[in-house]
């Protein structure tokens, strides 16, 4: 037994468990060369991730110069095809997160993601990159159906729910880089732990979460802290 006091872990997926930008720019410029647009940076591209494909596509796009909705539904397909073609080829995990996820297999913790990507992408991914058996569950933005994606509570709760727990009742956290992972952690009941090296689209301090790290080594003492106030 431990003294840890939650029970369940939750991890958003893209800037907070892996740096997927390597890959996503690559799928991205793809998609910006055959509307024979130019290319963006990765530096570019990271604050458009996180909101789902479509979300960053028509940002991709307006960024590039093509503002048109007709060229969005004409390449997101495309988009899509490349990206699922290429996952796993440049998403390496954060510093320090493999050490954090060892110590919560060993404390007896459950580990689950809570993604807004789509389940059949964040699924692929996480058995290219060979972490799938680390989680008890994973949670896509198209799992719960329309409208119940982060920042409704639905995945959080149904998170607990997946790996035995009540929602409400059975104490969980959740971790990741975007306001939406906050309100969706905030609207379930449970705290929620913001990464300052995730694909921010505003100011860490901004976002509203019960503690902030700079560094997967600091999320465990981190969560002990924020259970105490």
């Amino acid at each position: 037994m431990t003294d840890f006091p939650y029970q369940i872990i939750g991890f958003d997926l893209d800037g907070t468990l892996l740096d997927t930008s390597p890959e996503l720019t690559v799928s991205v410029n793809h998609t910006l060369g055959l509307a024979g647009l130019p290319p963006l940076t990765q530096e570019e591209i990271k604050p458009m991730v996180g909101l789902g494909a479509k979300h960053m596509l028509q940002v991709g796009l307006e960024r590039a110069g093509n503002s048109d909705p007709e060229a969005l539904r004409e390449y997101l397909p495309i988009l899509l095809d490349h990206y699922g073609e290429n996952l796993g080829s440049g998403s390496p995990p954060y510093p320090g997160l493999l050490d954090a996820m060892a110590r919560f297999d060993a404390m007896g913790v459950k580990m689950t993601i809570v993604t807004n990507k789509y389940e059949r992408f964040a699924v692929k991914l996480l058995t290219e990159v060979g972490l799938i058996d680390r989680f008890a569950c994973v949670i896509g933005g198209d799992t719960m159906g329309k409208g119940k994606s982060k920042p409704d509570r639905a995945p959080i709760d149904e998170m607990i729910r997946r790996c035995g727990g009540e929602p409400g009742a059975t104490p969980a956290a959740f971790i990741g880089d975007s306001i939406y992972d906050v309100m969706a952690a905030h609207n379930a009941g449970i705290p929620c732990v913001a990464v300052s090296f995730g694909f921010l689209h505003q100011p860490v301090d901004e976002l509203g979460a019960d503690a902030i790290i700079d560094h997967y080594d600091e999320f465990i003492p981190t969560l002990e802290r924020i259970a105490c106030l």
